[in-house]
């Protein structure tokens, strides 16, 4: 009886989880819009405020695990790891982060939503160009219907801003680029980290890729502008749900499986794609957009499907044991760890 009532406890524990992870990735795209958008905040500075996250989560990854050891980070990053693995998987999350916050000044959330999911055939051709991936006429296939069903979406969509969609595009590039250092990372030189150990170490780094830009490219307008007397209660709140975000992952990933949280990603892309429509005014969903999305969804799913069943073959012919922490390095390796665009 008592292992019953436990075990229910555990379940909904793990409910609790995704419905937070969901909720809180799409609030963090929500917010960010919010925060950006011309019409509500106004802070137009995709840059600045990409690097107050991260300097946000530098901060607080050292204060959680040096000052108050709250959570403890695992070992394994060299000097030398670092500099030929942690820099370029930074500077990726960096050029992720600034290119698709700087999306949504031109682009809706819902369509900027749609354009990324093109990200697994961009992982994929990245992939096989490194050697990491074979390819197959089924993989061929699926990249096939995810780019057929975002080109959809996109002729559906009622104004298309082309400066947005290269700042998007240019972010699902990033974050390719990033999943293939991390796959690298895990793959070549063995090392696993959970997601908060991948912050902790990947924060200080994006953010210095971040300060070098905005110096020369917003920190002389907001200074024109007059922008300093920005509400920091509103920032720092921002720049805490993005950190909160990454603790759900964290949640999610401990007490869930690799499955779990690639459905729990393609229920949130749908709540962001069908909420944002109501939420902001530069969101006009159409029949075309949803029926194009809802293809390269498909494609999605199926891709997750494929690695999935990739990664269970390569572990039974190895004869290995699935532990928890290598659950936790195959979500990092696969799973984009939160951006500040709620990713």
């Amino acid at each position: 009886m008592a292992d019953g009532s436990t075990r229910r406890k555990e379940g909904w524990a793990t409910y609790a989880y995704i419905l937070l992870y969901i909720a809180l990735s799409s609030g963090q795209i929500f917010f960010n819009k919010w925060v950006l958008s011309s019409k509500e905040i106004n802070f137009p500075y995709p840059l600045g405020l990409t690097l107050l996250h991260m300097v946000f989560s530098s901060v607080l990854c050292f204060v959680l695990t040096k000052v108050f050891k709250i959570i403890e980070i695992e070992d394994g990053v060299t000097p030398e790891i670092y500099v030929t693995s942690v820099i370029p998987i930074g500077a990726m999350f960096a050029m992720t982060l600034w290119l698709g916050n700087s999306a949504y000044l031109y682009i809706s959330v819902a369509f900027a939503q749609m354009l990324k999911a093109i990200m697994p055939v961009a992982v994929f051709i990245l992939g096989t160009l490194v050697g990491l991936e074979i390819m197959s006429c089924r993989m061929l296939f699926i990249m096939s219907v995810i780019s057929f069903g975002v080109i959809v979406a996109s002729y559906g969509e009622v104004s298309v801003n082309w400066v947005g969609v290269v700042y998007q595009m240019g972010g699902v590039v990033g974050e390719a680029l990033r999943l293939i250092f991390m796959e690298i990372f895990v793959k070549r030189k063995g090392v696993r980290l959970n997601s908060l150990s991948v912050m902790y170490y990947v924060s200080p780094c994006s953010a210095l890729c971040l300060f070098i830009p905005w110096i020369f490219l917003e920190k002389s307008k907001m200074d024109s502008a007059g922008t300093w007397n920005f509400p920091p209660l509103i920032l720092a709140l921002n720049c805490l749900c993005t950190f909160a975000l990454n603790l759900s992952v964290f949640l999610v990933i401990s007490h869930t499986s690799a499955l779990t949280i690639r459905v729990a990603g393609v229920v949130r892309d749908w709540v962001v794609v069908l909420l944002s429509a109501l939420l902001f005014a530069d969101t006009k969903l159409t029949v075309i957009n949803l029926v194009g999305y809802g293809i390269a969804i498909a494609g999605v799913v199926a891709y997750n499907n494929h690695k999935l069943k990739k990664e269970a073959s390569r572990l039974s012919t190895e004869g290995s044991t699935v532990t928890e922490n290598q659950e936790n390095s195959e979500e990092v390796r696969l799973i984009p760890v939160p951006t500040g665009q709620g990713t």
